[in-house]
């Protein structure tokens, strides 16, 4: 059996309020709050990247473990892709600012999907070599700096906001893996993008003063023509394939632990999967990879989990995939 041993998170100081973000966008305070489901994000330092929240979320799961980073066998970065430096690796440098000196460090991209797929991976690790004992996963977020508030095309990204979270996957212990789903509808890949820095356009003066190193959204009309037809049905197929894999209904979800999405699409899921308890992050917005384990890791702290429940960690990312794990507490 691989389980899930332990969690941790940390968010930066600053917090940028919905009234805030209103006046950087033009949007209504109420709008903020009432329809994106926002009430606030944390927002790291200038100088606070991924790899530091990352750290600062991992040495908080070590010291809570008690646990000596020479014991790790594989570190798996899984956050932001937007890291300290492009075209760079941050799970090495994670690992050796932890003292992971047995561990080989990797990482992946899945952006908003990175939580139950990087799950879904380490477990996989586990399975197939029997001489791993341990995954550490950490993955962070500082796509704050990349909004545009005073571009509309963006405006379901304002509530993207910076935060860490880390968790530790063990061989025979933790909570149980036991499901996993993901499917993938790659129509939508070149929509959400930042526009320029990557070889289609290298970095200019001239992007720069357009702009175009924000995220944002090729065409609006046709991503949220295309994206409200199948968003819906793709979040529930990925729920409930992840749950016929482990023999499991709807009907027997505890917890439901989602990305942050404005309020309204929050409750569709929600009402498709017959309503469980659901964590909703309206403090925090959205962390790429980071919402869904943070959302458990507040559960579990809160005292909200009993043995035996089945715990669903949702997300979708864009390119599109939408994903899906079950943790059996």
């Amino acid at each position: 059996m691989i389980g899930l041993a332990a969690t941790a998170a940390y968010l930066p100081e600053t917090w940028m309020t919905a009234a805030e973000i209103g006046v950087a966008s033009g949007i209504p305070e109420s709008v903020i709050v009432e329809k994106f489901g926002l009430r606030g994000k944390h927002i790291a330092a200038p100088d606070e990247h991924v790899s530091d929240m990352s750290v600062r979320a991992a040495e908080l799961l070590l010291g809570q473990q008690d646990l000596d980073p020479a014991d790790i066998d594989v570190v798996l970065y899984y956050g932001s892709m937007w890291k300290d430096y492009p075209v760079w690796q941050a799970a090495p440098w994670i690992a050796h600012r932890l003292g992971c000196v047995n561990a080989y460090a990797l990482e992946y991209a899945n952006v908003s999907c990175g939580t139950p797929v990087a799950l879904r991976l380490a477990r996989n690790f586990l399975v197939a070599e029997p001489a791993l004992r341990n995954v550490l996963l950490v993955a962070a977020c500082r796509e704050s700096y990349l909004i545009d508030y005073g571009n509309e095309r963006s405006r379901f990204m304002f509530n993207f906001g910076d935060g860490a979270v880390a968790g530790l996957l063990v061989r025979d212990g933790g909570h149980e893996l036991c499901g996993a789903h993901a499917l993938t509808d790659g129509s939508f890949s070149l929509q959400v993008k930042v526009p320029a820095g990557g070889s289609v356009e290298p970095a200019s003066s001239d992007s720069v003063a357009a702009r175009r190193h924000y995220l944002d959204v090729a065409d609006p009309g046709q991503m949220k023509g295309g994206l409200d037809e199948v968003s819906l049905p793709n979040f529930v197929a990925a729920a409930r394939g992840a749950l016929e894999s482990c023999g499991a209904a709807q009907e027997d979800v505890a917890l439901l632990c989602n990305i942050h999405m404005k309020r309204s699409m929050h409750e569709a899921i929600a009402a498709e999967l017959g309503n469980p308890r659901a964590v909703y992050l309206d403090d925090t917005g959205h962390m790429s990879g980071v919402d869904p384990l943070l959302a458990l890791d507040r559960a579990a702290r809160a005292g909200e989990l009993a043995e035996g429940d089945l715990v669903l960690l949702l997300a979708a990312g864009t390119g599109y995939t939408w994903a899906a794990t079950v943790v059996r507490w």
